[in-house]
C-alpha cells in the first residue's frame, strides 16, 4: 500500500475530514471526467477557450476543481468537445429516504 494510500486512510477516520471530503466527491468526480473528456478528445485549454469563447484561464479554472461549476459553464464545455451534459441521480450508499441536510 503507497504512503498516500495510508494518510488518506487515516486523514478519513477524521469525521471532520470525512464529511468534507464526502461533501468535495461531486466535484472532483465533475472536474475528472471533464478533463477525461477534454484529454480523449485531443484539445488543449487554450482550443476549449475558444470554442467556448473564453480564455485559457477560465478552462484552468474549471478544470482546477476549487470550486463547483456551473450546469451552464458545464455545458458550454461539454459542447466545446462535442459533448453533452446528462446528469443522473443516484442512491447514496446506505440511504433510506431523503438526506437529513434537507430536512
Amino acid at each position: 500500500m503507497t504512503s498516500l494510500v495510508k494518510l488518506r486512510q487515516k486523514l478519513l477516520t477524521d469525521p471532520e475530514v470525512k464529511a468534507e471530503y464526502d461533501r468535495l466527491g461531486p466535484i472532483f468526480a465533475v472536474v475528472g471526467e471533464m478533463i477525461e473528456a477534454r484529454q480523449a478528445a485531443g484539445l488543449t485549454q487554450t482550443e476549449i477557450a475558444t470554442r467556448m469563447g473564453t480564455s485559457q484561464s477560465v478552462v484552468a479554472r474549471l478544470e482546477n476543481a476549487r470550486h463547483m461549476p456551473t450546469f451552464e459553464m458545464i455545458a458550454r464545455y461539454a459542447a466545446a468537445i462535442g459533448r453533452r451534459l446528462d446528469i443522473h441521480l443516484v442512491p447514496s450508499s446506505g440511504e433510506h429516504g431523503a438526506s437529513q441536510a434537507w430536512q
